[in-house]
């Protein structure tokens, strides 16, 4: 009677940060920009409402091309070393279907993104996980074995910790008959993007995103750089599987986020500035990290169990990220926002710190 639910796909899905329905928190726990995307944004969303409305009722362009021609343009690429999708977890998950098919395991980082067992237990992708060292850093040489493919986020996620440019290309390397996947959602705020490397190795992808530094989470933008063949390949796969992936508005929105590069710098610019003050106040109030060059510090304090302070701070309507795993259990990981929700933070722990006792 029930015989159908043997032939139900079940995975553990991936947990999303919270989303907390009331008004007045501070909300440092989905790694947002705490600032709104630049004004050119607005205007072309508003003279989409009020002149294109019409276009909601028909399919986007199916190739994205004004999206992926600006892309292009604005970091010198060819159009047809640009793909685009939904986020880029669409992208990712686009690339993981595309071109992890070996019977060989893939390889990624044992602390990392949560989303890449996700999909490789999703498209039955068989995968090793790599331990990171004491520090959390990635070492080149546990990427050197026998492997379906390859991928890593850089700076990586929640560590916050940046790779260098010639520690992340010894691994393309040493992987030269698989797919190298360079996940870059943080690159802006420090590091240099391996973007240059796909015009040197024919096997790699980098994958950036507008969720970050060009404050569009909602809007769901993702985007990779590749050698043509590695697009071509992607699109079949896209076209195969949903040929409208990117909405009209998105397109419009991602367009003018993308022309107005002096916003875009200036922005990232005060992240950092702030990402680098916070550093100096969590030392002071007791918490060790990673140097992170992410919009996000990953922190553990010296006497507070990361659950306490999680949950204190949820009782002030202050949200961070904690994650109840192996290793990583005495560390929250901390958005940038404002100074004035940092400042806000800094004296909430200070008061959560200095009244606990075990």
């Amino acid at each position: 009677m029930a015989s159908w639910k043997d032939n139900v796909r079940r995975v553990e899905p991936y947990v999303p940060g919270e989303q907390p329905k009331v008004q007045n928190i501070i909300k440092l726990n989905t790694n947002e920009n705490p600032y709104p995307p630049a004004p050119g944004v607005e205007a072309a969303l508003k003279a989409f409402a009020s002149q294109d409305i019409d276009l909601l009722r028909k399919y986007p362009d199916p190739s994205a091309s004004a999206l992926i021609d600006t892309i292009a343009e604005y970091y010198g690429m060819d159009s047809d070393q640009v793909f685009v999708g939904v986020g880029s977890d669409d992208v990712l998950a686009m690339a993981f279907l595309t071109f992890f098919n070996s019977e060989k395991p893939i390889l990624f980082p044992n602390i990392s993104y949560s989303f890449y067992p996700v999909w490789a237990e999703l498209y039955r992708i068989p995968y090793e996980k790599q331990p990171l060292t004491d520090d959390f850093k990635i070492n080149p040489e546990d990427y050197y074995k026998d492997n379906g493919g390859v991928i890593f986020p850089n700076p990586n996620a929640p560590t916050a910790l940046y790779m260098k440019l010639d520690a992340v290309e010894d691994i393309i390397r040493h992987n030269q008959d698989v797919v190298v996947i360079v996940d870059e959602a943080y690159i802006d705020f420090g590091g240099t993007s391996a973007r240059d490397l796909v015009n040197k190795y024919e096997n790699v992808l980098v994958v950036q995103t507008f969720s970050k530094s060009r404050s569009m989470a909602g809007m769901r933008i993702g985007y990779a750089f590749g050698s043509k063949a590695l697009i071509k390949a992607l699109n079949d796969v896209k076209f195969s599987f949903n040929s409208y992936t990117m909405n009209a508005t998105s397109l419009v929105a991602g367009v003018e986020a993308v022309k107005d590069k002096e916003y875009f710098e200036e922005h990232c610019k005060m992240i950092v500035a702030t990402r680098e003050r916070a550093k100096e106040r969590l030392t002071e109030l007791g918490f060790t990290f990673p140097d992170s060059k992410a919009n996000f510090i990953f922190a553990k304090q010296e006497k507070v169990p990361a659950s306490v302070l999680f949950e204190e701070l949820k009782k002030r309507n202050i949200f961070v990220r904690y994650f109840k795993q192996p290793v990583i259990d005495q560390y929250l990981r901390i958005t940038i926002g404002t100074d004035d929700e940092m400042e806000q933070l800094f004296v909430a722990l200070k008061e959560i710190i200095d009244g606990y006792s075990i």
